[in-house]
């Protein structure tokens, strides 16, 4: 039993940390340099599709605050009971270095107000999407480490080797905190590592992406649909492993496997209807290298 404690994955004693009066939020810091990575990534990949890589700057600069508050508002909207009701706070909609973004607001609104830029640019969205899609979840993939610094996304109990132990925080006030307090050493679960899970599968996906780019050449936007499709597909499974607290729908689904069944789909099927018009007509208007 002793071995096995000590096969387990530890949580990190804390997950903020003070420079004086000014708090590092490791969650904060995870997806930070997600960006940054997804940022120089797609640059060189951008440039090697013909594009101009300056044009990446202007798409960050609207697709992360966009993303941003479209991933908190399908937060708050799904997770509505952690904000509204007896003995919740309202204000607390807006501490989002507390955690809390989910993936689909970000991508839908991030999408919508990249379009929109590009439309105003009169500059062609496919080969972006393409160029952008593995840095993507290689950012997710980054970013969801945080969720290991939160002690937060995991699943029931575990005592499978690489179960994660979650601890006992604490402030200074003695205040227990699981994302602000710092440890005190007790082991209160030892569950599935769900974050680590997506990790890993984005990482996969992100080399399939790489992959099937090159070696079948795709475009029209279908590396992007590709990558839609991949993450949907393990999100689907992980998320029914997670027990966290959540929207339920159709009785005791959560509201996040219907999303990512019916975002798998479209997904597909928008690969495969271009795929088909790019084999009926090679220099259909979809093609825009």
């Amino acid at each position: 039993m002793d071995q096995m404690i000590l096969a387990n994955i530890p949580s990190p004693p804390q997950g903020v940390w003070h420079l004086g009066p000014i708090p590092l939020r490791a969650y904060a810091l995870c997806i930070l340099t997600g960006v940054v990575v997804a940022y120089f990534w797609s640059r060189a990949r951008y440039a090697k599709r013909g594009g101009d890589p300056e044009v990446v700057v202007d798409a960050l600069l609207v697709a992360v605050p966009a993303g941003i508050i479209g991933g908190r508002l399908y937060h708050v909207i799904t997770d509505w009971h952690r904000y509204f009701g007896p003995g919740k706070n309202p204000m607390d909609v807006f501490k989002i270095t507390n955690g809390g973004l989910g993936i689909w607001g970000a991508i839908i609104l991030g999408t919508l107000a990249v379009w929109a830029l590009f439309k105003i640019k009169k500059i062609p969205l496919a080969p972006f999407a393409d160029a952008v899609a593995p840095t993507i979840i290689l950012a997710q993939a980054i970013g969801r480490l945080g969720n290991w610094f939160n002690q937060e996304l995991y699943g029931g109990p575990s005592d499978a080797p690489w179960a994660l132990e979650i601890y006992r925080r604490v402030t200074e006030a003695g205040v227990e905190s699981p994302i602000n307090g710092r440890s005190t050493g007790e082991v209160i679960a030892v569950v599935q590592p769900t974050f680590l899970y997506e990790i890993v599968w984005n990482l996969l996906i992100c080399v399939l992406l790489v992959w099937a780019d090159r070696r079948f050449k795709l475009s029209h936007g279908r590396v992007f649909a590709l990558y839609v499709a991949g993450y949907t597909l393990g999100r689907f499974f992980i998320e029914m492993l997670r027990t966290d607290p959540a929207t339920m729908i159709f009785g005791e689904v959560r509201i996040n496997v219907v999303v990512s069944a019916v975002v798998f789909a479209a997904a597909v099927a928008v690969f495969v209807a271009i795929t088909r018009k790019v084999r009926r007509d090679p220099d259909t208007g979809l093609k825009t290298e």
